[in-house]
């Protein structure tokens, strides 16, 4: 309980009176009367104020909120008292996410409720915890500030942007995916599932008629195929340092995540399962799944896995993966690479690649490119230059290294994953591979 702005200009004007006095005698009874008046009123209000109950405080906000996106949350305030009262709000968020509309004030009728509305937005997924509210109510005469704090503890899960990611899937789901730069890919060869009978088409194969069906209709018709469906497409997810680099505001870990819900959606509009497996101080282990529910349930499985300061062991990654997943499977490897993991995620690919298909996704720093790109105007341009030209030159050596222990290898900047890994998979269910 503390003395407003209202009492202390009273008390201030009390001894103004005082000061007063000093020079006029006859200002000594109007000194003690306003004094006993302001003294008296002060009393009362402070009885007052004690007496009026709590106001009853209810957070409004959702379960799950997406992370780097601005997000409402409503605060709820009930005043049960007799009166109107004058309030101001402060909501204790996580002390790292960025906030706007705090602290708030608001006026509540008697025995109504209002509503006080703020913003904030994580720079981070996880759990985000709140635990209360802090009040600050002005007394029935004004001249005393109580401020009371409300429990009010909550968590909320902060999920990767799954409405940056829910754009791509609208686009999946109208077969749009054209527009993201996919190009999905016919396949060639024998062994199609066989899909349907329709009317012949200029360009179909001539192995592709049906005489018995067109000979029953008295007009040409071709069977239709759709690419081998109930594949298992798995995820090895690289949670270490590397993964912590940051470019536009967002690491590597984060990009990787929201390439991995994308084509998690994807495979399972094609019929297949998709699971996951992290590693690099991150242990998790997501069988493959199939059906519609596949990317809300990883959504749930990785929302608060962090990078990580430990190194990738992409040798031991490998080993525990190999008795865990023992049907054949595209095996996704997203990671960040130097010089110096180069044997051991070679001997990791060689033993991935007995039982099955790996695509290695070496994520690329866009300094690299853009050191490349700079213009060279003097000697530490230059070095800068070649330094890098001769880093991509090894980087290269390695990923050829990867070809030869039969995988497939994607290099380029976190940005491109996306709608390089959707190409990628499309390009092996077309080519037979799998």
């Amino acid at each position: 309980m503390t003395p407003s702005r209202r009492t202390v200009l009273l008390a201030t004007m009390i001894l103004l009176l005082a000061l007063l006095t000093q020079f006029w005698a006859s200002l000594a009874l109007l000194r003690d009367l306003s004094a006993a008046i302001v003294l008296g009123a002060a009393i009362l209000d402070l009885l007052l104020q004690r007496r009026e109950p709590v106001p009853g405080i209810k957070r409004e906000l959702r379960g799950s909120i997406p992370v780097g996106v601005w997000s409402e949350v409503k605060l709820q305030v009930t005043n049960t008292s007799s009166r109107p009262q004058w309030l101001t709000l402060h909501d204790h968020h996580p002390s790292d996410y960025a906030v706007e509309g705090l602290s708030a004030q608001v006026t509540v009728p008697a025995d109504r409720s209002a509503r006080v509305t703020y913003r904030l937005r994580p720079n981070r997924r996880g759990d985000g915890d709140f635990s209360g509210v802090d009040l600050v109510s002005v007394s029935p005469l004004g001249m005393w500030q109580r401020k009371q704090y409300v429990s009010l503890p909550e968590t909320v899960k902060v999920y990767p942007n799954f409405r940056a990611v829910s754009q791509y899937t609208l686009l999946a789901t109208d077969h749009q995916l054209s527009q993201l730069g996919i190009k999905q890919r016919l396949r060639r060869g024998e062994g199609n599932d066989f899909h349907q009978l329709r009317e012949y088409r200029a360009g179909d194969a001539l192995r592709q008629i049906d005489w018995k069906a067109t000979s029953r209709y008295h007009k040409l018709i071709s069977r239709e195929y759709q690419d081998e469906r109930d594949q298992q497409i798995l995820f090895m997810l690289d949670c270490g340092r590397r993964m912590r680099h940051l470019e536009e505001d967002t690491g590597h870990l984060d990009q990787a995540l929201n390439a991995m819900l994308l084509l998690a959606y994807v495979a399972a509009e094609q019929g297949d399962s998709v699971g996951f497996q992290t590693f690099g101080g991150v242990q998790r282990w997501f069988p493959p799944v199939k059906g519609g529910t596949v990317v809300r349930q990883m959504i749930a499985g990785t929302y608060d896995i962090e990078a990580t300061l430990e190194a990738a062991d992409y040798l031991e990654a490998a080993r525990e993966l190999m008795p865990l997943q023992r049907r054949r499977a595209l095996v996704v490897l997203v990671t960040n690479t130097r010089d110096e993991d180069s044997d051991d995620l070679v001997t990791a690919v060689r033993l991935l690649s007995r039982r099955h298909l790996v695509v290695v996704a070496d994520l690329r720093e866009q300094i690299l490119d853009q050191t490349q790109a700079a213009r060279v105007s003097d000697l530490d341009s230059a070095l800068r230059f070649h330094g890098v030209q001769d880093y991509l030159e090894s980087r290269n050596k390695n990923h050829e290294q990867l070809r030869h222990q039969g995988a497939l290898t994607l290099d380029l900047l976190a940005k491109q994953l996306p709608v390089a890994l959707i190409n990628q998979y499309f390009t092996v269910k077309a080519s037979g591979r799998l």
